[in-house]
């Protein structure tokens, strides 16, 4: 019961962003560029889950709780949720669904490419992100998996690219992925010294 409680709380908790947004939008509250508001607030939101659900392992290696595991898939599927709501955003009120523009921008934008290319390497993760499939892919599911670094460096990398003058946002949340990283690099570096 008390699992199903805190797993609720997580929900309600993950999607409060989503329902500001909702109501300040149907509101008109967003101010004078409703849409820009929008495509940075999903985007940042989409970045702090992806980070959240790094910092799983470290936090559980760090306080021995063991029980944290249970939720970073959930911080990963909001990740990709909120990724989805920042790329809708931009397809819909940026670019109108003109494909051809779209097919251009991606070309011709090198902090759209990395955008794209971090979005296209993460739906392999959420397709294969049920037990079922972990299951059935066993080692191959942990190496797919590593693709999360290439798609947090990549997300860092389009944030950095596209905020052009003010980059202390930016900057915090990649002190935050090299903290975070540092503990995936430190037993690789053991082992090459012994």
């Amino acid at each position: 019961m008390m699992q199903v409680m805190i797993r609720l709380a997580l929900h309600l908790l993950a999607l409060s962003p989503f329902a500001y947004y909702l109501y300040a939008a149907l509101n008109q509250t967003l101010g004078a560029d409703p849409q820009e508001v929008l495509l940075h607030g999903f985007a940042i939101w989409a970045l702090r889950f992806l980070l959240l659900s790094l910092a799983v392992s470290p936090a559980r290696r760090l306080f021995k709780a063991n029980y944290l595991i249970r939720y970073r898939r959930m911080l990963g599927l909001y990740f990709f949720f909120y990724l989805c709501l920042h790329l809708l955003v931009y397809l819909w009120f940026f670019l109108g669904w003109q494909w051809v523009t779209i097919g251009e921008e991606i070309v011709e934008r090198p902090y759209i490419t990395i955008g794209m290319l971090a979005f296209l390497l993460t739906i392999p993760l959420v397709v294969t992100s049920t037990k079922g499939m972990q299951r059935r892919l066993r080692q191959t599911w942990s190496k797919l998996h590593k693709l999360v670094y290439p798609i947090a460096i990549l997300s860092i990398i389009h944030f950095i690219w596209q905020s052009k003058a003010d980059l202390n946002e930016p900057f915090v949340y990649l002190i935050i992925l090299m903290f975070l990283l540092s503990f995936r690099i430190r037993p690789y570096l053991a082992k090459l010294r012994a």
